[in-house]
């Protein structure tokens, strides 16, 4: 799935306007974190999650009763309920969810964000809830980065800007803050919530064989920005794999040369032959990749290893940090199968990291 908030800006229109759901609080046992979102029009779900099953279907009916009123709102929602009732969650937890019916007041926000992304900047999302009524609050968001300050009085911003930076600096996706903040002589307070958002992870798979395209696909449905690296226009073009970012079709060595490699960055090998394959690893041994993976059968790994150890390509410590041969053991028979078992590995990683 692709960042919330840039589906926002697809879907928007005066025409047919959508609520945006997102889980501000929680404690105990519940089926999110805080920071996750929903969005809704006027037929139901259309992307993201605030949960799944019982919360989210009132969450939904919450949602679609509020693009009707334009009325938003801040809820709770109570999970530690008995089994004995059907229609009630039963996780144990508490759950707060804000919904937003007005999400076109924001959308010079979401068109910040999304700028900020394609150029691979990370930032925060800063949501100020104010309570209008017992039912219903005023939201204005603002976007944050260490470059680009919002317009909001000084007195806020000199308590969010140390707390934005912090997050920024983390790289922590799911370090979901909120703020109490009052100006001084003024009722009511309103509450802060501060959502770190980071450029998504960059996956460059060399090779637009059978494996590097349905990896692009699955990449893609993952959330993952993917570069599609070959130099075979018959295979890497946008006609036959759809789901890639970016297409390069240029000599594989050349490009992994020049490409950027940082720890936002996997990079998986999946090239027709071990030539290739070995044109692609060298410029990434040393380099200082989240991911670094090659397909490969165990003598063809075997003998590759060899060959850059006696070269002098890669030291043995340098060798034992590539995931080769790659992909999780799912005893994967099918193209797809081998797909599914790398793309498993390639969250594996970014979720532990």
């Amino acid at each position: 799935m692709k960042n919330i908030y840039l589906q926002i800006i697809d879907h928007q229109s005066d025409k047919f306007p959508v609520a945006l759901a997102t889980v501000t609080i929680t404690s105990g046992s519940t089926p999110q974190k805080p920071g996750s979102s929903a969005l809704f029009d006027k037929n139901g779900l259309i992307d993201g999650t605030v949960g799944g099953g019982i919360v989210e279907g009132k969450v939904q009916k919450m949602a679609l009763d509020a693009l009707m009123s334009k009325d938003s709102g801040h809820y709770q929602f109570n999970l530690a309920n008995d089994i004995s009732k059907i229609n009630e969650a039963i996780c144990g937890g508490q759950i707060s969810v804000l919904i937003d019916a007005n999400i076109q007041n924001s959308i010079e926000v979401f068109q910040q964000i999304k700028q900020s992304m394609e150029k691979r900047i990370p930032g925060v999302l800063i949501t100020m809830v104010t309570r209008l009524t017992e039912k219903t609050v005023l939201i204005n968001r603002y976007w944050i980065t260490k470059m680009l300050k919002p317009v909001i009085p000084p007195e806020f911003l000199k308590e969010i800007d140390p707390v934005a930076d912090s997050l920024i600096s983390s790289g922590n996706p799911s370090d979901y803050r909120e703020m109490e903040l009052t100006l001084s002589g003024e009722e009511p307070s309103s509450l802060f919530l501060l959502e770190p958002v980071f450029p998504p992870a960059h996956l460059v798979i060399a090779g637009a064989g059978h494996i590097g395209r349905s990896l692009s696909h699955l990449g893609s449905l993952l959330g993952f920005e993917v570069t599609l690296v070959d130099n075979r226009p018959e295979y890497a073009n946008s006609e036959n794999i759809p789901e890639a970012d970016h297409i390069i079709v240029k000599d594989i060595g050349e490009t992994f040369n020049e490409l950027k490699k940082d720890k936002n960055t996997f990079v998986v090998i999946v090239t027709r032959g071990h030539n290739d394959d070995a044109s692609a690893l060298k410029p990434c041994i040393a380099s200082d990749l989240a991911y670094l993976g090659m397909i490969g059968s165990k003598n063809k790994i075997a003998a590759m290893r060899k060959r850059f150890i006696e070269n002098g390509w890669a030291s043995s410590e340098q060798w034992d940090k590539i995931y080769a041969p790659v992909g999780l053991d799912i005893k994967s028979q099918t193209v797809e199968e081998i797909a599914v078992s790398i793309a498993a590995q390639l969250v594996l990683v970014r979720n532990s990291r």
